[in-house]
């Protein structure tokens, strides 16, 4: 996407949020392959998240992390959740990591980036919107999901068929860019009225 399309408008803020603490865990692998993708746009800035890295305490109390969290999420015009999918759920960390802010996510767009086994994290997704919903988050219908992850990707976190996810992951950028700016737009103009 070229910026002089964008009648000089400033890069869009994507948070792209690996919602698995898992020693051993896959989320590196697929945030590095989306990111890595998502990278070639000109008209985006990404933020890479790691949950592994923010210390949110259970009792959500206002730490200088939580604070420092909060930040980033109101810094973000648009969120991309990558997350497997756990007994047919999403990552406890990831639903502290939600909790912990309010406000800040409101009147953004969420798109989905899942993986696991045959499913391929997809019930996550589906409660994942669910609960963004209620923030007042707008949940992109595109998503990519990796079903049997672990098969799909090389020992350097490279795709064997790279074809179908490049597609499913261009479709989903286009639409949460559209939303993203959309929003930013309308947040500017008028703030939301939760």
């Amino acid at each position: 996407m070229n910026i002089e399309k964008l009648g000089g408008e400033p890069p869009l803020r994507i948070a792209v949020i690996i919602a698995s603490t898992r020693t051993g865990r896959f989320g590196e692998t697929v945030a590095r392959w989306f990111v890595n993708r998502a990278e070639g746009d000109d008209g985006l800035t990404l933020d890479l998240i790691d949950l592994c890295d923010i210390q949110l305490p259970d009792n959500l109390e206002r730490t200088a992390d939580v604070a420092a969290f909060t930040a980033r999420i109101d810094a973000a015009d648009a969120f991309v959740v990558v997350t497997p999918e756990y007994n047919h759920g999403y990552p406890a960390a990831l639903k502290r990591a939600i909790d912990a802010v309010r406000a800040e996510w409101q009147a953004k767009p969420v798109g989905f980036v899942s993986y696991g086994g045959l499913a391929g994290g997809l019930r996550a997704v589906e409660q994942l919107r669910q609960v963004f919903a209620e923030l007042h988050v707008v949940g992109i219908r595109e998503t990519v999901s990796f079903h049997l992850a672990h098969d799909q990707f090389d020992g350097d976190g490279r795709l064997a068929d790279p074809r179908t996810a490049d597609t499913a992951a261009a479709t989903l950028l286009r639409h949460l860019t559209w939303w993203g700016r959309s929003l930013r737009a309308a947040r500017t103009a008028l703030p939301y009225p939760a």
